[in-house]
Protein backbone atom coordinates (compact mmCIF):
# COMPACT_ATOMS: atom_id res chain seq x y z
CA UNK A 1 0.00 0.00 0.00
CA UNK A 2 1.44 3.84 -0.65
CA UNK A 3 -0.17 6.74 0.55
CA UNK A 4 0.16 9.82 -1.90
CA UNK A 5 0.71 13.84 -0.59
CA UNK A 6 -0.74 16.12 -3.27
CA UNK A 7 0.81 18.82 -3.46
CA UNK A 8 -1.38 22.01 -4.56
CA UNK A 9 -0.67 25.55 -3.03
CA UNK A 10 1.92 24.69 -0.34
CA UNK A 11 4.66 23.70 -1.98
CA UNK A 12 7.58 23.32 0.76
CA UNK A 13 8.68 20.53 2.86
CA UNK A 14 8.75 22.73 6.70
CA UNK A 15 5.83 23.40 8.40
CA UNK A 16 3.75 20.92 6.02
CA UNK A 17 0.94 18.99 8.20
CA UNK A 18 -0.05 16.95 5.19
CA UNK A 19 3.55 15.66 4.29
CA UNK A 20 4.36 14.50 8.22
CA UNK A 21 0.87 13.06 8.40
CA UNK A 22 1.67 10.67 5.51
CA UNK A 23 5.36 9.92 6.10
CA UNK A 24 3.47 8.87 10.11
CA UNK A 25 1.42 6.66 8.48
CA UNK A 26 4.35 4.11 7.73
CA UNK A 27 3.95 3.56 4.08
CA UNK A 28 5.96 4.71 1.34
CA UNK A 29 4.76 8.29 0.10
CA UNK A 30 4.37 9.08 -3.31
CA UNK A 31 4.72 12.98 -3.48
CA UNK A 32 2.73 14.20 -6.70
CA UNK A 33 1.61 17.68 -7.97
CA UNK A 34 -0.66 17.69 -10.56
CA UNK A 35 -0.25 19.94 -13.68
CA UNK A 36 -3.68 20.88 -15.11
CA UNK A 37 -3.96 22.33 -18.53
CA UNK A 38 -7.25 23.22 -17.87
CA UNK A 39 -6.84 25.51 -14.77
CA UNK A 40 -4.34 27.56 -16.87
CA UNK A 41 -6.55 27.91 -19.14
CA UNK A 42 -8.80 29.65 -17.07
CA UNK A 43 -9.20 33.71 -17.52
CA UNK A 44 -7.36 34.69 -14.18
CA UNK A 45 -3.92 32.30 -15.22
CA UNK A 46 -1.22 34.56 -16.89
CA UNK A 47 2.27 33.38 -17.89
CA UNK A 48 3.83 35.26 -14.83
CA UNK A 49 2.47 32.89 -12.33
CA UNK A 50 3.63 30.12 -14.60
CA UNK A 51 7.10 31.38 -14.39
CA UNK A 52 6.82 31.60 -10.58
CA UNK A 53 5.56 27.88 -10.13
CA UNK A 54 7.79 26.66 -12.26
CA UNK A 55 10.94 27.76 -9.88
CA UNK A 56 9.07 26.82 -6.64
CA UNK A 57 8.69 23.74 -8.19
CA UNK A 58 11.93 23.23 -8.85
CA UNK A 59 13.23 24.24 -4.97
CA UNK A 60 10.31 21.47 -4.11
CA UNK A 61 12.11 18.89 -6.15
CA UNK A 62 15.45 19.46 -4.34
CA UNK A 63 14.07 19.58 -1.51
CA UNK A 64 11.75 16.52 -1.35
CA UNK A 65 15.15 15.01 -2.87
CA UNK A 66 17.30 15.61 0.50
CA UNK A 67 14.66 13.47 2.09
CA UNK A 68 14.37 11.07 0.32
CA UNK A 69 11.84 11.19 -2.16
CA UNK A 70 10.94 12.24 -5.77
CA UNK A 71 8.35 14.58 -6.76
CA UNK A 72 6.45 13.46 -9.45
CA UNK A 73 4.63 15.88 -11.77
CA UNK A 74 2.00 14.71 -13.87
CA UNK A 75 0.19 17.18 -16.63
CA UNK A 76 -3.42 15.93 -17.18
CA UNK A 77 -7.03 16.36 -15.14
CA UNK A 78 -6.73 15.35 -11.61
CA UNK A 79 -8.82 12.22 -11.38
CA UNK A 80 -7.36 10.62 -14.08
CA UNK A 81 -3.96 11.34 -13.25
CA UNK A 82 -5.09 10.36 -9.31
CA UNK A 83 -6.51 6.76 -11.18
CA UNK A 84 -3.75 6.23 -13.26
CA UNK A 85 -1.62 6.29 -10.07
CA UNK A 86 -4.13 4.46 -8.05
CA UNK A 87 -4.12 1.66 -10.55
CA UNK A 88 0.50 1.72 -10.55
CA UNK A 89 0.87 1.99 -6.81
CA UNK A 90 -2.25 0.74 -5.04
CA UNK A 91 -2.70 3.78 -3.76
CA UNK A 92 -5.03 3.71 -0.38
CA UNK A 93 -4.29 7.05 1.26
CA UNK A 94 -4.53 11.05 -0.42
CA UNK A 95 -2.96 13.39 1.93
CA UNK A 96 -3.47 17.55 0.77
CA UNK A 97 -3.91 20.29 2.60
CA UNK A 98 -7.51 22.21 2.03
CA UNK A 99 -7.11 24.42 -0.76
CA UNK A 100 -9.05 28.00 -0.76
CA UNK A 101 -8.73 28.20 -4.80
CA UNK A 102 -10.98 29.90 -7.27
CA UNK A 103 -14.08 28.51 -8.12
CA UNK A 104 -12.24 25.77 -10.57
CA UNK A 105 -10.34 24.12 -8.03
CA UNK A 106 -13.87 24.11 -5.93
CA UNK A 107 -15.32 21.93 -8.83
CA UNK A 108 -12.52 20.25 -9.09
CA UNK A 109 -12.18 18.78 -5.88
CA UNK A 110 -15.76 18.07 -5.67
CA UNK A 111 -15.10 15.94 -8.99
CA UNK A 112 -11.75 14.36 -6.95
CA UNK A 113 -13.62 13.94 -3.43
CA UNK A 114 -16.34 11.36 -5.82
CA UNK A 115 -13.55 9.51 -7.26
CA UNK A 116 -12.08 8.85 -3.31
CA UNK A 117 -15.39 7.77 -2.58
CA UNK A 118 -15.78 5.36 -5.53
CA UNK A 119 -12.37 4.31 -5.12
CA UNK A 120 -12.60 3.32 -1.67
CA UNK A 121 -9.75 5.96 -1.23
CA UNK A 122 -9.03 7.88 2.01
CA UNK A 123 -8.66 11.39 1.35
CA UNK A 124 -7.50 13.52 4.36
CA UNK A 125 -7.37 17.06 3.50
CA UNK A 126 -5.74 18.97 6.77
CA UNK A 127 -5.65 22.71 7.26
CA UNK A 128 -2.90 24.89 6.34
CA UNK A 129 -3.60 28.18 7.86
CA UNK A 130 -6.41 29.82 10.09
CA UNK A 131 -8.77 29.05 7.47
CA UNK A 132 -11.53 26.58 8.86
CA UNK A 133 -13.76 24.32 6.48
CA UNK A 134 -17.21 24.09 6.94
CA UNK A 135 -17.65 27.23 9.64
CA UNK A 136 -21.33 27.75 10.99
CA UNK A 137 -20.68 30.93 12.58
CA UNK A 138 -17.26 33.11 13.16
CA UNK A 139 -18.28 34.15 17.01
CA UNK A 140 -14.66 32.65 17.99
CA UNK A 141 -12.96 32.00 14.87
CA UNK A 142 -10.45 34.88 15.93
CA UNK A 143 -9.31 32.78 18.89
CA UNK A 144 -9.12 29.70 16.53
CA UNK A 145 -7.07 31.01 14.03
CA UNK A 146 -4.55 32.79 16.78
CA UNK A 147 -4.32 28.98 18.46
CA UNK A 148 -3.31 27.31 14.91
CA UNK A 149 -0.60 30.26 14.81
CA UNK A 150 0.62 29.83 17.86
CA UNK A 151 0.43 25.52 17.74
CA UNK A 152 4.27 24.18 17.05
CA UNK A 153 5.64 24.46 13.65
CA UNK A 154 5.69 21.29 12.14
CA UNK A 155 9.43 19.89 11.31
CA UNK A 156 10.34 18.30 7.87
CA UNK A 157 10.32 14.71 8.25
CA UNK A 158 13.97 13.41 9.00
CA UNK A 159 13.71 10.86 6.31
CA UNK A 160 11.05 9.69 3.20
CA UNK A 161 10.26 6.21 1.95
CA UNK A 162 9.72 7.93 -1.57
CA UNK A 163 8.18 6.20 -4.16
CA UNK A 164 9.15 6.96 -7.89
CA UNK A 165 6.90 7.24 -10.77
CA UNK A 166 6.71 8.50 -14.22
CA UNK A 167 7.10 12.48 -14.51
CA UNK A 168 5.77 14.44 -17.21
CA UNK A 169 8.13 17.66 -18.58
CA UNK A 170 6.44 20.45 -17.79
CA UNK A 171 4.67 22.04 -20.75
CA UNK A 172 5.97 25.21 -22.50
CA UNK A 173 3.64 28.12 -21.38
CA UNK A 174 2.50 28.47 -25.28
CA UNK A 175 1.37 25.18 -24.79
CA UNK A 176 -1.04 25.89 -21.97
CA UNK A 177 -2.95 28.89 -24.16
CA UNK A 178 -0.03 31.15 -22.12
CA UNK A 179 0.98 34.59 -23.84
CA UNK A 180 4.83 35.40 -23.72
CA UNK A 181 4.95 37.65 -20.42
CA UNK A 182 7.92 39.58 -20.30
CA UNK A 183 8.74 40.95 -16.83
CA UNK A 184 11.56 43.42 -16.29
CA UNK A 185 11.94 42.51 -12.70
CA UNK A 186 10.64 39.18 -11.66
CA UNK A 187 10.10 37.59 -8.41
CA UNK A 188 12.31 34.42 -7.65
CA UNK A 189 9.84 31.30 -6.34
CA UNK A 190 10.62 28.64 -4.16
CA UNK A 191 11.04 28.30 -0.36
CA UNK A 192 14.75 29.15 -0.03
CA UNK A 193 13.77 32.40 -1.28
CA UNK A 194 10.83 33.23 0.57
CA UNK A 195 13.11 32.57 3.81
CA UNK A 196 15.55 34.99 2.30
CA UNK A 197 13.07 37.43 2.10
CA UNK A 198 11.23 37.00 5.34
CA UNK A 199 14.83 37.00 6.94
CA UNK A 200 15.38 40.38 4.82
CA UNK A 201 12.03 42.22 5.86
CA UNK A 202 12.26 41.41 9.64
CA UNK A 203 15.91 42.02 9.42
CA UNK A 204 16.03 45.33 7.35
CA UNK A 205 13.53 46.54 4.92
CA UNK A 206 11.15 46.33 7.34
CA UNK A 207 11.23 49.35 9.72
CA UNK A 208 9.26 51.94 8.06
CA UNK A 209 6.83 49.43 6.60
CA UNK A 210 3.98 50.56 8.32
CA UNK A 211 4.28 54.06 6.38
CA UNK A 212 6.31 53.53 3.15
CA UNK A 213 3.84 50.72 2.08
CA UNK A 214 1.15 53.32 0.81
CA UNK A 215 3.81 54.92 -1.76
CA UNK A 216 4.67 53.07 -4.98
CA UNK A 217 8.14 54.02 -4.88
CA UNK A 218 8.92 53.24 -1.40
CA UNK A 219 6.61 50.44 -1.21
CA UNK A 220 8.70 48.22 -3.19
CA UNK A 221 11.77 47.74 -0.56
CA UNK A 222 9.94 48.33 2.46
CA UNK A 223 6.81 45.89 1.91
CA UNK A 224 7.72 42.09 2.37
CA UNK A 225 6.79 41.10 -0.71
CA UNK A 226 5.62 37.59 0.65
CA UNK A 227 2.33 37.92 -1.25
CA UNK A 228 3.25 35.43 -3.97
CA UNK A 229 5.13 32.95 -1.35
CA UNK A 230 2.00 32.74 0.49
CA UNK A 231 0.11 32.18 -2.23
CA UNK A 232 2.14 29.01 -3.33
CA UNK A 233 2.39 27.72 0.28
CA UNK A 234 6.16 28.55 -0.28
CA UNK A 235 6.23 29.60 3.22
CA UNK A 236 3.08 28.96 5.72
CA UNK A 237 1.54 31.98 7.31
CA UNK A 238 2.40 30.23 10.63
CA UNK A 239 6.00 30.61 9.60
CA UNK A 240 5.45 34.09 8.99
CA UNK A 241 3.27 34.61 12.11
CA UNK A 242 6.07 33.15 14.40
CA UNK A 243 9.15 34.46 12.83
CA UNK A 244 7.39 38.12 12.92
CA UNK A 245 6.47 37.52 16.48
CA UNK A 246 10.27 36.83 17.67
CA UNK A 247 11.39 39.44 15.75
CA UNK A 248 8.63 41.62 17.76
CA UNK A 249 10.36 40.71 21.17
CA UNK A 250 13.75 41.53 20.51
CA UNK A 251 12.09 45.29 18.50
CA UNK A 252 15.14 47.68 18.84
CA UNK A 253 13.01 50.67 18.25
CA UNK A 254 9.74 51.98 18.17
CA UNK A 255 9.14 52.30 14.55
CA UNK A 256 9.90 48.65 14.23
CA UNK A 257 7.80 47.43 16.62
CA UNK A 258 4.63 49.41 14.61
CA UNK A 259 5.77 48.29 11.43
CA UNK A 260 5.79 44.29 13.05
CA UNK A 261 2.40 45.09 14.46
CA UNK A 262 1.00 45.95 11.32
CA UNK A 263 2.50 43.51 9.53
CA UNK A 264 0.85 40.84 12.11
CA UNK A 265 -2.20 42.78 11.42
CA UNK A 266 -1.78 42.32 7.84
CA UNK A 267 -1.63 38.68 8.09
CA UNK A 268 -4.88 38.22 9.95
CA UNK A 269 -6.36 40.26 8.02
CA UNK A 270 -5.27 38.18 5.11
CA UNK A 271 -6.60 34.73 6.62
CA UNK A 272 -10.50 36.84 7.55
CA UNK A 273 -10.34 37.60 3.62
CA UNK A 274 -9.55 34.10 2.86
CA UNK A 275 -12.33 32.86 5.56
CA UNK A 276 -14.85 34.80 3.16
CA UNK A 277 -14.13 32.81 0.14
CA UNK A 278 -14.22 29.67 1.92
CA UNK A 279 -17.67 30.39 2.83
CA UNK A 280 -18.80 31.81 -0.23
CA UNK A 281 -16.93 30.55 -3.18
CA UNK A 282 -19.78 32.26 -5.21
CA UNK A 283 -18.64 35.60 -4.42
CA UNK A 284 -15.86 35.17 -7.56
CA UNK A 285 -18.84 35.47 -9.92
CA UNK A 286 -21.69 37.06 -8.67
CA UNK A 287 -21.89 40.48 -6.34
CA UNK A 288 -22.19 39.88 -2.49
CA UNK A 289 -25.45 42.12 -2.24
CA UNK A 290 -27.85 41.06 -5.74
CA UNK A 291 -28.98 44.57 -5.79
CA UNK A 292 -25.70 45.57 -7.77
CA UNK A 293 -26.39 43.10 -10.92
CA UNK A 294 -26.79 44.90 -13.59
CA UNK A 295 -25.50 48.15 -12.07
CA UNK A 296 -22.87 48.50 -14.64
CA UNK A 297 -22.85 46.99 -18.54
CA UNK A 298 -21.98 43.17 -18.10
CA UNK A 299 -20.17 43.33 -21.19
CA UNK A 300 -17.41 46.06 -20.50
CA UNK A 301 -16.49 48.82 -23.08
CA UNK A 302 -13.96 47.58 -25.26
CA UNK A 303 -11.62 50.46 -25.52
CA UNK A 304 -12.31 51.83 -22.32
CA UNK A 305 -11.05 48.05 -20.91
CA UNK A 306 -8.00 47.86 -23.05
CA UNK A 307 -6.78 51.72 -22.46
CA UNK A 308 -7.05 51.01 -18.63
CA UNK A 309 -4.74 47.93 -18.65
CA UNK A 310 -2.44 49.70 -21.17
CA UNK A 311 -2.20 52.62 -18.75
CA UNK A 312 -3.33 54.73 -21.46
CA UNK A 313 -6.44 55.95 -20.09
CA UNK A 314 -4.85 59.83 -19.99
CA UNK A 315 -5.14 60.08 -16.30
CA UNK A 316 -1.32 60.35 -15.36
CA UNK A 317 -0.88 58.68 -12.15
CA UNK A 318 -3.55 55.86 -12.96
CA UNK A 319 -1.38 55.21 -16.06
CA UNK A 320 2.16 54.90 -14.62
CA UNK A 321 0.56 52.47 -11.92
CA UNK A 322 -0.96 50.05 -14.48
CA UNK A 323 2.30 50.46 -16.34
CA UNK A 324 4.52 49.56 -13.01
CA UNK A 325 1.84 46.41 -12.48
CA UNK A 326 2.44 45.22 -16.47
CA UNK A 327 6.44 45.13 -16.26
CA UNK A 328 7.01 44.49 -12.12
CA UNK A 329 3.56 42.23 -11.46
CA UNK A 330 3.26 44.37 -8.48
CA UNK A 331 1.68 47.34 -7.06
CA UNK A 332 1.43 48.68 -3.36
CA UNK A 333 -1.55 48.15 -1.59
CA UNK A 334 -3.39 51.94 -1.88
CA UNK A 335 -2.06 51.83 -5.59
CA UNK A 336 -3.84 48.21 -6.78
CA UNK A 337 -6.95 50.04 -4.94
CA UNK A 338 -6.96 53.31 -6.59
CA UNK A 339 -7.18 51.26 -10.28
CA UNK A 340 -9.48 49.50 -9.23
CA UNK A 341 -11.97 51.43 -8.18
CA UNK A 342 -11.05 54.07 -11.16
CA UNK A 343 -11.73 50.99 -13.25
CA UNK A 344 -15.02 50.35 -11.32
CA UNK A 345 -16.32 53.92 -10.90
CA UNK A 346 -14.59 56.10 -13.30
CA UNK A 347 -14.63 53.91 -16.09
CA UNK A 348 -17.65 52.05 -15.28
CA UNK A 349 -16.66 49.06 -15.69
CA UNK A 350 -17.96 45.65 -14.39
CA UNK A 351 -15.71 44.25 -11.67
CA UNK A 352 -15.52 40.41 -13.02
CA UNK A 353 -13.68 41.71 -16.48
CA UNK A 354 -11.14 44.20 -14.58
CA UNK A 355 -11.14 41.58 -11.64
CA UNK A 356 -9.49 38.87 -14.42
CA UNK A 357 -7.31 41.47 -15.57
CA UNK A 358 -5.79 42.49 -12.18
CA UNK A 359 -5.22 38.49 -11.36
CA UNK A 360 -3.46 37.80 -14.22
CA UNK A 361 -0.82 41.08 -13.52
CA UNK A 362 -0.18 39.94 -10.06
CA UNK A 363 1.93 37.92 -9.66
CA UNK A 364 0.90 37.39 -6.11
CA UNK A 365 -2.61 36.69 -7.17
CA UNK A 366 -4.50 34.61 -4.34
CA UNK A 367 -7.93 34.67 -5.32
CA UNK A 368 -9.12 34.37 -1.40
CA UNK A 369 -8.11 38.04 -0.95
CA UNK A 370 -8.66 39.18 -4.62
CA UNK A 371 -12.27 38.50 -5.31
CA UNK A 372 -13.73 39.97 -1.84
CA UNK A 373 -11.23 42.72 -2.12
CA UNK A 374 -12.20 43.48 -6.16
CA UNK A 375 -16.06 43.72 -4.78
CA UNK A 376 -15.24 46.01 -1.74
CA UNK A 377 -12.98 48.30 -4.43
CA UNK A 378 -15.81 48.34 -6.71
CA UNK A 379 -19.01 48.99 -4.13
CA UNK A 380 -20.88 45.40 -4.44
CA UNK A 381 -20.46 43.86 -1.42
CA UNK A 382 -23.08 46.69 0.19
CA UNK A 383 -21.84 47.26 3.35
CA UNK A 384 -18.45 48.53 3.44
CA UNK A 385 -17.76 52.28 2.44
CA UNK A 386 -17.94 53.88 -1.20
CA UNK A 387 -14.48 54.53 -1.86
CA UNK A 388 -14.03 56.79 -4.63
CA UNK A 389 -10.56 57.87 -5.41
CA UNK A 390 -9.68 61.11 -7.00
CA UNK A 391 -6.97 59.77 -9.25
CA UNK A 392 -5.31 63.04 -9.45
CA UNK A 393 -5.44 63.72 -5.80
CA UNK A 394 -3.84 60.51 -5.17
CA UNK A 395 -0.60 61.38 -7.66
CA UNK A 396 0.27 64.52 -5.95
CA UNK A 397 -0.35 62.46 -2.28
CA UNK A 398 1.29 59.81 -3.27
CA UNK A 399 4.10 60.84 -6.00
CA UNK A 400 4.68 64.07 -4.51
CA UNK A 401 8.13 64.61 -6.33
CA UNK A 402 6.90 62.79 -9.40
CA UNK A 403 9.40 60.27 -9.99
CA UNK A 404 7.73 57.33 -10.19
CA UNK A 405 4.70 59.21 -12.78
CA UNK A 406 7.91 60.54 -14.63
CA UNK A 407 9.18 56.72 -14.81
CA UNK A 408 6.23 55.00 -16.51
CA UNK A 409 5.50 57.50 -18.67
CA UNK A 410 8.55 59.23 -20.13
CA UNK A 411 6.02 61.15 -22.29
CA UNK A 412 5.01 63.47 -19.69
CA UNK A 413 9.09 64.92 -19.79
CA UNK A 414 8.62 68.22 -20.56
CA UNK A 415 5.16 68.53 -18.62
CA UNK A 416 6.31 70.59 -15.48
CA UNK A 417 5.60 69.39 -12.07
CA UNK A 418 2.80 71.53 -11.19
CA UNK A 419 0.34 70.02 -14.23
CA UNK A 420 2.04 66.70 -14.37
CA UNK A 421 -0.67 64.82 -12.88
CA UNK A 422 -3.37 67.26 -15.02
CA UNK A 423 -1.40 67.77 -18.45
CA UNK A 424 -4.52 68.84 -20.11
CA UNK A 425 -4.75 71.94 -17.77
CA UNK A 426 -0.89 72.56 -19.14
CA UNK A 427 -0.63 75.51 -21.34
CA UNK A 428 1.47 73.20 -23.96
CA UNK A 429 -1.31 70.32 -23.82
CA UNK A 430 -2.33 70.90 -27.22
CA UNK A 431 1.16 69.83 -28.78
CA UNK A 432 1.10 66.49 -26.07
CA UNK A 433 -2.63 65.06 -25.85
CA UNK A 434 -3.23 62.48 -28.60
CA UNK A 435 -0.20 62.81 -30.09
CA UNK A 436 2.48 61.67 -27.62
CA UNK A 437 -0.05 61.09 -24.71
CA UNK A 438 -3.83 60.24 -24.81
CA UNK A 439 -6.09 62.94 -23.73
CA UNK A 440 -8.28 61.33 -20.72
CA UNK A 441 -10.98 59.52 -21.76
CA UNK A 442 -13.09 60.69 -18.70
CA UNK A 443 -13.27 63.50 -17.16
CA UNK A 444 -12.46 62.50 -13.72
CA UNK A 445 -14.58 64.66 -11.68
CA UNK A 446 -17.96 64.00 -14.01
CA UNK A 447 -17.23 60.85 -14.00
CA UNK A 448 -16.79 60.64 -10.01
CA UNK A 449 -20.44 62.23 -9.59
CA UNK A 450 -22.14 59.99 -11.78
CA UNK A 451 -20.90 56.69 -10.53
CA UNK A 452 -21.58 58.22 -6.65
CA UNK A 453 -25.25 59.14 -8.22
CA UNK A 454 -25.66 55.83 -9.67
CA UNK A 455 -24.27 53.57 -6.44
CA UNK A 456 -26.58 55.60 -4.17
CA UNK A 457 -29.49 55.36 -5.87
CA UNK A 458 -28.94 51.69 -5.36
CA UNK A 459 -28.74 52.07 -1.83
CA UNK A 460 -31.66 53.86 -1.52
CA UNK A 461 -34.11 51.15 -3.36
CA UNK A 462 -36.36 49.24 -1.30
CA UNK A 463 -35.51 46.03 0.19
CA UNK A 464 -31.48 47.11 -0.09
CA UNK A 465 -31.64 47.47 3.27
CA UNK A 466 -32.85 44.13 4.81
CA UNK A 467 -30.39 42.05 2.57
CA UNK A 468 -27.20 44.63 3.35
CA UNK A 469 -28.53 43.35 7.11
CA UNK A 470 -28.26 39.40 5.78
CA UNK A 471 -25.09 40.22 4.28
CA UNK A 472 -23.66 41.78 7.50
CA UNK A 473 -24.58 39.15 9.72
CA UNK A 474 -22.96 36.32 6.98
CA UNK A 475 -19.35 37.75 6.56
CA UNK A 476 -19.04 41.14 8.15
CA UNK A 477 -19.85 40.75 11.47
CA UNK A 478 -17.36 43.36 13.87
CA UNK A 479 -17.58 40.76 16.42
CA UNK A 480 -16.34 37.90 14.17
CA UNK A 481 -14.00 40.04 12.24
CA UNK A 482 -10.39 39.54 13.53
CA UNK A 483 -8.64 41.86 15.60
CA UNK A 484 -9.17 45.49 14.16
CA UNK A 485 -6.12 46.41 11.73
CA UNK A 486 -5.20 50.11 10.60
CA UNK A 487 -7.42 51.05 7.60
CA UNK A 488 -4.96 51.40 5.23
CA UNK A 489 -4.63 47.35 6.03
CA UNK A 490 -7.89 46.71 4.49
CA UNK A 491 -7.05 47.00 0.89
CA UNK A 492 -6.83 45.21 -2.57
CA UNK A 493 -4.63 41.74 -2.37
CA UNK A 494 -3.24 42.76 0.72
CA UNK A 495 0.56 42.75 -1.21
CA UNK A 496 2.08 42.76 2.52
Amino acid sequence: MTSCVWFKRDLRVADHPALCHAAALGAPVLCLYILEPQLWRQPDASGRHYAFLRESLAQLRADLARLGAPLVIRVGAAVEVLEDLRRAHGIRTLVSHEEVGNLWTYDRDRRVADWARGQGVDWRELPQSGVMRRLGNRDHWQRRRDAFMAGALVPEPPRLAGVDGESHPLPDPGDLGLEPDPLIRPQPGGSRAARDLLESFLTARGESYRWAMSTPLQGARACSRLSPHFALGTLSIRQAVQATAAAQARAPSKAWAQSLRSFQARLAWRDHFMQKLEDTPEIETQCLHSAYEGLRPRVPDPLRLAAWDRGETGLPFVDACMRSLRATGWLNFRMRSMVMAVASYHLWLDWRATGAVLARRFTDYEPGIHWPQVQMQSGTTGMNTIRLYNPVKQGHDQDPTGAFTRRWLPELAAVPAPFLQEPWRWEGAGQLLDRGYPAPIVDPQAAARRAREAVWAVRRHEGFAAEKQAVIARHASRKRSPRRAPAQSRQLSLDL
